[in-house]
C-alpha cells in the first residue's frame, strides 16, 4: 500500500489510489472510484462509486463526492461543499440511471459549504465562493458568489481577483502572471 489511510477509513475493494494520497479519519472510498496521487482526503468523506479525483486533490471534512463528479487535478473542495447528482430526487422513486455529471476543471476552488447542482461543469481555476449555489455552467477562471451563483469577476490561478484595463489585460498581484480577457474568456498569456 503506497496511500496512507486512518485505521477508522474504510477503504472498499476495486477502488485504484494513487501513491502519496492520504485518507483521513472516518472516511468511506466505496468500489471503482479512481483517486490520484498525492490527494488529501480530509475527515468523514464520502467518495462514490465511479469518482475520478485528478492528482493532488485536496478535500476538506465532511464532503460527499458522489457518482457522477469527476474532478481535474489541483482541485480544492473546501469543508461540507455539496454536490449532488440527481436533479428531482424522491426517496419513493430509484433514479440511479438518471445520475447526472459534474466535471471540475484543474485548479478549481469550491469553497466551504458551496452547492454544486448536478450537470454542471465548472471551469479550470474558477473559484467558487463559500455558501454559493452553483445553478449553471462556471467559465475558466470566473469568481461565483452568492444563491444563485453569479459572476462578480475574474480569479488568477493563484486566487487573486484580477483587475482587467481598457485593453483586457490584468496580472495577479502575487505571481505576477499575465491575464487576458477576450470576449468573456479569460486566458493566461506565457
Amino acid at each position: 500500500m503506497d496511500y496512507f489511510a486512518h485505521p477508522t477509513a474504510v477503504i472498499d475493494e476495486g477502488s485504484n489510489i494513487g501513491a502519496g494520497t492520504k485518507i483521513w479519519h472516518f472516511s468511506h472510498i466505496m468500489p471503482d472510484c479512481t483517486i490520484g496521487v498525492k490527494c488529501n482526503i480530509g475527515q468523514n468523506v464520502v467518495i462514490s462509486p465511479g469518482v475520478i479525483l485528478g492528482n493532488n486533490v485536496k478535500i476538506q471534512n465532511n464532503v460527499s463526492v458522489y457518482t457522477g463528479v469527476t474532478c481535474d487535478d489541483d482541485v480544492f473542495l473546501g469543508p461540507s461543499c455539496v454536490f449532488t447528482n440527481v436533479i428531482n430526487p424522491r426517496s419513493a422513486i430509484n433514479r440511479k440511471n438518471e445520475y447526472a455529471k459534474t466535471h471540475v476543471g484543474k485548479g478549481a476552488t469550491i469553497g466551504a459549504n458551496a452547492t454544486i447542482v448536478c450537470g454542471h461543469n465548472i471551469g479550470a481555476y474558477a473559484f467558487i465562493g463559500a455558501g454559493a449555489v452553483i445553478t449553471k455552467d462556471v467559465p475558466a477562471y470566473a469568481l461565483m458568489i452568492g444563491n444563485p451563483a453569479r459572476q462578480t469577476g475574474w480569479m488568477s490561478e493563484y486566487g487573486h481577483k484580477l483587475s482587467f484595463d481598457a485593453e483586457g489585460n490584468a496580472a495577479c498581484v502575487e505571481s505576477g502572471h499575465k491575464y487576458k480577457l477576450t470576449n468573456g474568456t479569460v486566458t493566461r498569456q506565457e
